[in-house]
């Protein structure tokens, strides 16, 4: 049978550890006015440098979200210079911003000889070919919100690539790319999925990390 929630209440859970998980979160998504309430509030020790570093951090993936990429990539070699040069996949991704924006804005003879001068050298690599094409495609549309690659315009995709660029910074700076809250929370669901799959016969209802949360 799965497991009581009544039983979690014999669990010791030491304050300290709750503080160092909910301060890696907030530094890791460059809340810092929330760390230094957070800081000041729980006497915890704040880590070196960690302010000045969250703000450029913080400056760098407004850039992306925005779609100001070319903002965001001078920012990214200022902070970590060799970071763009060794992640192609990346650099890629940020120069794609770039692109929408002028076709967005409807600057096609721009987008098209910055394509031609950016994005058409990773064409050379296999795995960037259908990305380019996809992308190159925008240019046939009057409309390319309604393109079948409007996924590429939305605001959920800046953030998809804004995240990957946070991520590849603080990996970068020798930092972990993933919250402890992340962690805690991707051990609990492949933990309880496979009780809920060996327990399977008896009819458990599969897990929900939604209602595992609620319970």
């Amino acid at each position: 049978m799965d497991v009581d929630p009544r039983h979690y209440n014999h669990v010791a859970i030491n304050d300290n550890d709750i503080h160092n998980i909910v301060l890696s979160y907030l530094v890791h998504n460059c809340y810092k006015e929330s760390v230094e309430s957070f800081v000041a509030s729980t006497g915890m020790k704040q880590p070196a440098d960690c302010l000045e570093d969250m703000e450029k951090r913080k400056r760098i993936f407004h850039c992306a979200v925005e779609g100001n990429a070319l903002r965001a990539i001078e920012l990214t070699e200022q902070l970590a210079p060799d970071l763009l040069e060794k992640n192609k996949e990346l650099h890629f991704d940020l120069l794609s911003l770039h692109f929408v924006e002028l076709v967005c804005s409807k600057k096609c003879t721009e987008a098209l000889e910055f394509a031609q001068n950016q994005l058409t050298p990773f064409g050379k690599v296999e795995k960037y070919v259908s990305k380019l094409e996809d992308f190159m495609a925008l240019l046939a549309y009057e409309e390319p919100e309604k393109s079948p690659m409007f996924n590429l315009l939305s605001l959920d995709y800046r953030q998809q690539v804004a995240d990957s660029l946070n991520r590849a910074v603080l990996e970068h700076s020798n930092l972990p790319n993933y919250t402890a809250m992340e962690r805690l929370i991707q051990q609990t669901t492949v933990v309880r999925q496979c009780i809920s799959e060996e327990n399977a016969k008896n009819g458990p209802p599969t897990f929900s990390l939604k209602d595992f949360i609620r319970s």
